[in-house]
Parts: structure tokens; sequence; C-alpha cells
């Protein structure tokens, strides 16, 4: 069993009967280098600031404190008051999850936006159902896919080990004729060196992380969505808060939101770069693989749309009403 930080200050309380600011645990998946980490970190020290000392959030970073997948029922248990996950992860769950990261929905940073904020009721309503509240999203650039070989047609991805790191890439796998694993980021490297996938579909933000020129060769620069990191709190926690902390908290949420979207759109194309002066190929898709990606998406919106129902037609008919 797991005992966070939180617990163990808790425990140091209650035996010296001093008075202690509340301390919150945010497990995160990602390096501490990381800018969804570096974001986290600065939305914690401005709650911080803000609570006058009320309100201490510990950043536990690279899954150090429980691991991508774990982090969403550590903090519906109140394992950990806080975290930040991949909710696509979860769309065996409930697809909704999936809203960001259905293929060519929302291919643009200013799209994304958009797409966030018509799915932000609907995802609230579902995370609450789970004792979770929502804080604050942050996206990831384009997706692009990535080879251990040049791909020039439909058929040079068929049987290629592919990671997936939710249901929507295993799909897209599927779709193409490719082979999906689950691996999570911090398994991504060793993955990789060791041939359990040699492709992937992910950003050029991972592949400069897990410096994946080490074992790849190809990035084709598809924009396929742009999935989003979202921070939420356990209920619970949030609603022990005083008026005034929960009003710091969600307003540092709304600045951390727009601070790491900016900081996203900053550092995308330097991303790229930085896989190409490293040696890896980059660039478009040939003519029939972005045609076969076209359809795959067509594909996968039609069946997110089956499987979400009410939910997910209230979340396209906001999003085409922007």
């Amino acid at each position: 069993m797991k005992i966070t930080l939180s617990a163990a200050i808790a425990a140091s309380t209650l035996l010296g009967g001093a008075a202690m600011a509340e301390i919150w645990d945010m497990p995160m998946a990602y390096p501490a280098a990381n800018y969804h980490t570096e974001n986290a970190q600065e939305f914690a020290d401005a709650v911080k600031a803000c609570s006058g000392g009320e309100l201490e959030i510990v950043i536990h970073a690279g899954g150090s404190l429980f691991k991508g997948g774990e982090i969403k029922r550590a903090v519906q248990l109140g394992e950990a008051q806080i975290g930040e996950r991949l909710l696509s992860a979860h769309a065996n769950e409930n697809a909704v999850f999936a809203y960001d990261s259905v293929p060519f929905i929302a291919t643009s940073f200013e799209a994304s936006d958009q797409l966030r904020d018509a799915a932000a009721p609907t995802l609230s309503k579902v995370l609450a159902e789970q004792n979770l509240t929502l804080l604050y999203s942050v996206p990831w650039p384009p997706q692009g896919l990535y080879f251990a070989k040049p791909v020039a047609s439909p058929k040079d991805m068929e049987g290629v080990k592919f990671r997936a790191y939710n249901s929507i890439t295993a799909r897209v796998a599927e779709l193409a004729g490719m082979v999906p694993t689950q691996i999570e980021a911090a398994d991504l490297k060793q993955a990789l060196a060791t041939g359990v996938v040699s492709s992937m579909i992910s950003s050029g933000s991972t592949g400069v992380d897990e410096s994946v020129w080490e074992d790849m060769t190809n990035f084709y620069d598809v924009k396929a969505w742009l999935p989003r990191n979202t921070v939420f709190v356990n209920s619970d926690a949030f609603n022990a808060l005083s008026d005034e902390v929960k009003t710091c908290v969600t307003e540092e949420a709304a600045k951390a939101q727009t601070r790491g979207t900016e900081k996203a759109e900053a550092l995308a194309n330097g991303f790229i770069e930085t896989l190409a002066s490293n040696g890896m190929t980059v660039g478009a898709p040939t003519e029939a693989v972005a045609t076969k990606l076209m359809g795959i998406g067509e594909v996968m919106v039609g069946e997110w749309l089956e499987t979400t129902g009410d939910d997910g037609k209230a979340v396209m008919d906001a999003y085409k009403s922007e």
C-alpha cells in the first residue's frame, strides 16, 4: 500500500498537535522537465501564494507516486487529492473521455480550445459522477506518426508493431493494419529500445522527451488531433476547502489552462525541428497515406458518436455551434 506524503504529514500533525497547512499530493505521469509538469508546478506555487499558505500542492512527477494508469483512480479514492491524466486513456470506462482524441475533429490549437469548451459541461458531469471535479486541461501539440522505417503507402503500415496509449490510438492502429500494444509514457523508451513497438502516434513533445531518434527514423506531421492532459481534484477534498481557497484554486486553474496552451503552441514547431536536427526524416505523409488516415478518421468519428449517444451528440452540437 502506498502511503502519500499528505497522509504522513497529517499523522505528524496529530501527534505533534501543531496546526499545519492542508497538503495535497499531485501525481503526474510525465517528467519534471515536461511543460505540462512545469505548468502544474507554477499552478501549485500560485495556489500556495493566493491561499496564504493554507493549501500546498506537492507535485510528484514521472509516475513516482502513482503510475499514469493509476492516477485517476487514486484521486477518485482520495489516495491523492489532485492529479493530471490523459483522460482518453480511460475511454473504456466512458467514451466521452476520448472527446479530444477522435481523429481529425480538431486539428489546430484554436479548434482544440473550442472543442474543450464544448465538451466541458458533459465532461464535468461525467467526472462528478466519479467524485472528481474538473479544474483545467492543456493540449499536447498535434499528433504525428513515428516509424522506424519510411512509410510511402498504406501497405507499408501493415503488420507494424504500434505503441497505443488509449483505445483510440489502438483503434487507429487496427484500422491501418498495424498491431497495437498498450505502453504507458514511463515505459515507452524501453519498449522502443527493445523492439516491443516500432511505431506510434504522438506529439513532437513526446518524441523529444524520449529521444526517439535513437530508435526511429521517420516522423510524419499528420496533425491527427491534439490530446489534452486534464487536471482534476477529488470532489470531497475540494468541497472541504473554504470558499476563499476554492476561488483561489479555480482562478489559478484557469490561468494554468491559458498558460499551458500558450506554451504548447510556442513549443510545437521547435519539437519538430529538434527531431529533424537529430537525424529524423520529418515531413507530411504521402497522398496515399493521408487518404487512408482521413478514411480512418471518418470511421472513428461515427463509432465515437454511436458509442457516446446523447453525451457525444451534445459535445459535437456545441462544438459545431462555436
